[in-house]
C-alpha cells in the first residue's frame, strides 16, 4: 500500500472538499442547489516541458484551495482517503479567503 502518491508531469492531487449541507445560521440547502466543486491540493507533479525541453511548472502549490470541473479527473483511493488527479489545465482556479 503506498503511503504517499507523486502525481507525474503537470498532474494535481486533489483531496475534494463536501460542501456544506446547511448554512452557518442552521438553514438547510436543498440537495439541488448549485454546489461549486472544490478541494485542497494534497500534491503536484514538478511540470510539463515545452517542445524547447523547458520545464513548465504547475500553477497551484501543496495547500492550496481550487475550483474543480463538474466531470473528469481520474479517481485514487490510498488507504481509506479518495483522491483525485487533474492536469494542471483542468483546474479552473485557486479559491482565496
Amino acid at each position: 500500500m503506498a503511503k504517499r502518491l507523486i502525481p507525474t508531469l503537470n498532474r494535481v492531487l486533489v483531496e475534494k472538499i463536501l460542501p456544506p449541507s446547511k448554512t452557518t445560521s442552521g438553514i438547510l440547502l436543498p440537495e439541488k442547489a448549485p454546489k461549486w466543486t472544490s478541494g485542497k491540493v494534497v500534491a503536484v507533479g514538478p511540470g510539463a516541458r515545452d517542445r524547447a525541453g523547458n520545464l513548465i511548472p504547475v500553477s497551484v502549490k501543496e495547500g492550496d484551495t481550487v475550483l474543480l470541473p463538474d466531470f473528469g479527473g481520474t479517481q485514487v483511493k490510498l488507504g481509506d482517503k479518495e483522491l483525485h488527479l487533474y492536469r494542471d489545465e483542468d483546474i479552473l482556479g485557486t479559491l482565496r479567503d
